[in-house]
């Protein structure tokens, strides 16, 4: 492994503290102990979704700071960082020049023009709805030059982020230079966006389709292991794409893990969590709380369709309905898909509840990740979702350093930093992963790598949660409530 079996932070660049430098300062000051790795989410310059529209992979955008502060961060914490394989800003040089110039471009092969994709470039509409999307429109946006002439253009997302066309010899010379390039940086990991939306064939959904993102990922992968470098895939669909991608031997996500939790803590019982723990992949990401939302079409077929159901309820009526208010069209949300709503809400800000399902998290296989929101036990940001109309930002309110100061002395929070210290310091989670016997209203999960032993015991009625572990020190096991 290239790097750490620790706690990772997910935090933008300008989260906690109003850039990198201050973002750098906070990971000092506050979390030496507590992390060893960080998730930078985008820093390049970009024209949408938050970092997610990139016009270029060389350049650290200005506001956030410059190439030496990612590379200082990256030299004290193991670094992920992003590469959007799907697309590119439409602001780009690329696609302006595009634009511009049409078919004469020297970009031109670049993109996914209805012209290069049909002989008279219309696809019907029979055609068009087979493909898989996460928005409720076709997957094209309309461009219209100086000239007044129109043109199709394939777009799967915003409509600043333009589909790569991966079957041109033209996107993978300019793709590739980037990969290198970002390998030569501290990075120790680069997750591949929506990787799974880059294979593209008429009459199909276009979506992760066989053998093509195979034959991707590997293309992906060349470029940067020669660096040291780990690809990590990310898709959020049903629980066999992650299982699928496991079995090709990538690092992959447990995105079924935030609305298992859930289902364990309101419902008071472990069957179904732990019938999850003992077939998920183990060499995976796990997170509670990302940048996007919850999700729901991850753990279809993993919880019953009426424990599911029950579970949403559950999650409208502690985390203040989210789901329902700000899920339609008018928020820019895909209910159908994840739900908006900080872990901590979604939990009815119980500090207990809370701190047992982190634990949970932490004594699951793999690598645990923390979101900077839920790391201060944020709530709902319920003024800056009414401002910008965009159901995510429930869960991306940006710190300033005298709010960091006094969010971190929460007792929830010191509890949780405590919590992560033990995660990243323990050397049982080196070794062997164990689901012990326990009543349904109660988990018990273990690890051992001797002669370090961890157990982790919680009630899902009080949620009291305890951990014995052996202390090398007095060389004897030792136990402490979470």
């Amino acid at each position: 492994m290239s790097f750490s079996n620790q706690v990772q932070l997910i935090v933008y660049p300008d989260s906690l503290g109003s850039d990198l430098v201050e973002l750098h300062y906070v990971l000092r000051r506050y979390l030496s102990e507590a992390i060893g790795g960080i998730h930078l989410l985008p820093f390049y310059p970009s024209s949408a979704d938050r970092g997610f529209a990139p016009l270029t992979y060389d350049e650290v955008d200005p506001m956030f700071g410059t190439w030496r502060d990612i590379d200082l961060i990256g030299r004290e914490f193991d670094l992920t960082i992003d590469f959007m394989v799907n697309h590119i800003s439409r602001q780009s040089v690329y696609f302006q020049d595009y634009m511009e110039n049409g078919a004469d471009s020297q970009y031109a092969d670049m993109f996914l023009s209805f012209n290069k994709i049909s002989p008279d470039g219309e696809i019907s509409e029979a055609e068009l709805a087979k493909v898989y999307t996460r928005k409720p429109r076709p997957p094209y946006t309309i461009i219209q030059r100086a000239d007044g002439s129109k043109e199709k253009v394939w777009c799967t997302f915003d409509y600043e982020q333009i589909d790569l066309d991966w079957a041109s010899p033209l996107t993978h010379d300019i793709m590739r230079r980037y990969l290198i390039q970002l390998s030569r940086t501290p990075a120790k990991m680069i997750r591949m966006d929506a990787f799974a939306y880059c294979t593209f064939k008429l009459g199909t959904n276009c979506f992760f389709l066989e053998p093509q993102v195979w034959e991707l990922l590997q293309w992906l992968e060349d470029y940067v292991a020669p660096f040291g470098v780990e690809i990590l895939p990310e898709v959020h669909e049903h629980f066999s794409y992650h299982q699928k991608i496991s079995e090709h031997g990538y690092w992959t996500y447990d995105f079924s893990l935030p609305m298992l939790v859930l289902h364990t803590l309101y419902h008071h019982t472990s069957r179904v969590l732990k019938q999850w723990l003992a077939i998920c992949p183990r060499k995976q990401i796990t997170t509670l709380d990302t940048h996007d939302g919850i999700g729901v079409v991850d753990v279809q077929d993993v919880i019953p369709p009426d424990d599911l159901e029950r579970t949403l309820d559950g999650l409208d009526e502690k985390g203040a309905n989210t789901r329902k208010i700000f899920s339609g069209p008018e928020y820019q949300n895909l209910d159908v898909y994840q739900v908006n709503c900080t872990y901590y809400s979604a939990l009815a800000c119980n500090d207990d509840s809370y701190i047992a399902a982190r634990a949970i998290q932490f004594f699951t296989p793999g690598i645990p990740q923390v979101y900077y929101v839920g790391l201060l036990a944020g709530e709902n940001d319920i003024e800056l979702v009414q401002q910008t109309k965009n159901g995510r930002d429930i869960n991306r309110h940006n710190y300033s350093l005298e709010e960091i100061a006094k969010e971190i002395e929460k007792p929830v929070v010191q509890r949780l930093l405590k919590l992560m210290a033990f995660r990243c310091a323990c050397q049982a989670f080196n070794g062997r992963f164990t689901i012990e016997d326990s009543p349904d209203d109660q988990l018990k999960l273990s690890w051992t790598d001797l002669p370090h032993q961890a157990t982790l015991h919680i009630d899902l009625t009080s949620y009291e949660t305890r951990i014995a572990y052996y202390d090398t020190k007095q060389k004897k096991m030792v136990a402490f409530t979470a």
